[in-house]
């Protein structure tokens, strides 16, 4: 689904990027760890546009996106989360995913016909408020909303897009425990026909949900594998899970 090839990216004399290649199969749930400074959200910036890159290439299912602008890439199937909440605060959860889903379908380029009417975006926002958890709030103005409701509203606007592949910048920070487990729940239970890869600093979140780890150094690759490979591996431990503490 996602190959990443010898990817870089400089900010003046500092290489943030530094030939980072990576490979991810089709419905694959994968993780990209590492310390802060690490490289990690450049990576999904450059993955998702945001940035572009200055060498390497980014192909989706096979297709060349990298000089692709980010909303090109949306429609490629590629979207993501943020680590930071993006959200319409004045808008209902229901109202925030009717007009992602109008979007996606063409219907909000129909300037003349009352969005009331929109009936397959209205129905398909339902859909994503059951998804996620938020059928309960589906009438809640989104800055009445959790922390943790609001991050799952994150993923259901970019579930709208209906995406192949999902990057999920740190899903799990700044909540509870408790909001943290209902987002493990969530991850676990999206569909398999969808490719996952996020960044995520809770290791038992990350040895939770990722088949498979790649591990960010100064940008650059300093390990992959499995989730076991990475907890034995003696650099890993050194570097970022703390074999001293």
């Amino acid at each position: 689904m996602l190959e990443v090839e010898r990817l870089r990216k400089s900010f003046g004399s500092l290489l943030v990027t530094d030939d980072v290649s990576l490979s991810i199969a089709a419905g694959a749930r994968e993780a990209v760890i590492g310390p802060n400074g690490a490289g990690k959200t450049t990576l999904f910036n450059l993955l998702s546009g945001e940035l572009r890159a200055d060498a390497g290439a980014i192909r989706l299912a096979g297709r060349d996106i990298t000089r692709l602008s980010p909303d090109r890439r949306v429609s490629a199937g590629l979207a993501r989360s943020f680590q930071r909440n993006n959200l319409f605060m004045g808008m209902t959860v229901a109202e925030s995913l009717a007009t992602a889903a109008a979007l996606r379908s063409g219907e909000s380029r129909v300037f003349w016909r009352s969005f009331a009417r929109a009936a397959s975006a209205h129905e398909k926002a339902a859909r994503l408020c059951e998804s996620v958890g938020l059928a309960d709030h589906s009438h809640t103005l989104v800055r009445h909303l959790s922390y943790g409701s609001q991050r799952q509203l994150e993923i259901a606007l970019a579930l709208a897009a209906e995406p192949r592949l999902l990057l999920l910048d740190e899903p799990t920070a700044g909540m509870s425990p408790e909001e943290t487990k209902s987002m493990q729940r969530l991850i676990a239970d999206l569909p398999r026909e969808l490719t996952v890869l996020l960044i995520e600093h809770d290791m038992d979140v990350v040895f939770d949900v990722a088949e498979r780890i790649t591990v960010l150094d100064y940008g650059r690759v300093l390990a992959q594998g499995a989730p076991a490979e990475i907890r034995r591996s003696p650099i890993v431990r050194q570097i970022y899970l703390g074999e001293a503490a």
